[in-house]
């Protein structure tokens, strides 16, 4: 466990997830674990890791906003409006996947979810990495979203090459899930984002 205050931390993180390992991150809603979206094997053993079920997709941490369109095609301008209102924070936007998003991150589905966190580390590490973080909460599947790293590494310690301690996440709770591939668009799940404050915006859609 290194502290994510150490800039030297973050350059070891990126090097991990370049070779295809996982790295635990603190985010602005919950602990994360992450592998290089781009990179099928790593994504691979993010499943194992974790015990997931392979049937439930991966959502994508970006870098930047812009990045949506590295990964995301014919985005429409909803998700371009829900973008500038909700980004960075705890929306997670799914949108219709470019060919080349591997399909273990899929699950072999057409869509993809993508998220800009309301955090540094894990914009910092998919900036460097130059791809997004293949990444989801970072405990076992069916156990509860860990908000410190004592928590994530109370599941995940030894499974992992790196856990990142940057204190107790603010939000402790997981992103809402927009769903923009459905007509008209569908809250997939309630987490940090209320259904009262989309539903002007998603009535607008209608």
């Amino acid at each position: 466990m290194l502290p994510a205050s150490d800039p030297a931390t973050l350059v070891e993180a990126v090097a991990i997830l370049r070779q295809g390992g996982l790295v635990v991150f603190p985010t602005d809603t919950v602990y994360g674990v992450g592998a290089h979206a781009f990179l099928p094997q790593a994504v691979e053993r993010l499943y194992i890791v974790k015990e997931r079920p392979r049937d439930k997709a991966i959502p994508l941490l970006l870098g930047s906003a812009s990045d949506v369109e590295q990964v995301a095609r014919d985005v429409p301008a909803l998700a371009f409006t829900l973008m500038e209102r909700f980004w960075p924070g705890g929306l997670t936007i799914v949108l219709w996947a470019r060919p080349h998003v591997p399909d273990i991150v899929t699950a072999g589905g057409g869509s993809v979810a993508v998220r800009l966190p309301d955090h540094a580390v894990p914009r910092t590490l998919a900036a460097a990495l130059g791809a997004p973080l293949a990444a989801t909460s970072a405990n076992l599947s069916g156990q509860p979203s860990p908000r410190t790293a004592a928590e994530a590494a109370s599941d995940l310690s030894g499974r992992v090459e790196l856990i990142i301690d940057g204190g107790p996440c603010p939000g402790g709770v997981e992103s809402t899930v927009v769903d923009l591939t459905k007509q008209p668009p569908v809250i997939a799940r309630l987490g940090a984002i209320s259904a009262e404050e989309l539903s002007g915006w998603l009535r607008a859609a209608r």
